[in-house]
């Protein structure tokens, strides 16, 4: 059965069970208002702030839909606006400190699972599969 399985349902697992320990950690942490498309714009936040148009790009969504995600992330209290100091007429989303506060809920997590992982398939093939996806990005990921 494993053997039929195409390599997007294969990544798409063991993902999906990843981002289902995570947002059940938020959730028992108390930040159990956030839901999977906004972590998906608020993971994309650089460190010094980022403008819709990246976050939007970075999501693959319209800027529409990034700026409602950012609304609701913003009442939550996990982003804020900011003036962009490099151009006045621009605005950036910088995490804030709700969102800082969660980090490392999630960050727990996904280290916790990453060492399952090692545990169950070993130093080397997790190191090639880290080297692998690494590698794909370099077709796969636009920001680059």
């Amino acid at each position: 059965m494993l053997a039929d399985l195409d390599i997007a349902l294969l990544l798409h697992i063991p993902y999906r069970e990843l981002e289902n320990r995570v947002f059940a950690a938020l959730a028992a942490a108390g930040f159990d208002d956030i839901t999977t498309a906004q972590a998906r714009i608020l993971q994309r936040v650089g460190p010094n702030g980022s403008r819709l148009a990246e976050l939007a790009e970075a999501a693959q969504v319209t800027r529409q839909t990034a700026g409602f995600l950012v609304d609701q992330l913003e009442r939550g209290g996990y982003v804020e606006r900011t003036p962009d100091p490099t151009d006045a007429r621009a605005r950036l989303v910088r995490v804030a400190r709700r969102g800082l506060t969660a980090m490392p809920v999630a960050a727990a997590v996904i280290t916790d699972v990453e060492a399952e992982w090692t545990a169950h398939l070993g130093q080397r093939r997790m190191a090639a599969l880290r080297d692998g996806l690494t590698r794909l990005r370099e077709i796969t990921d636009s920001s680059l």
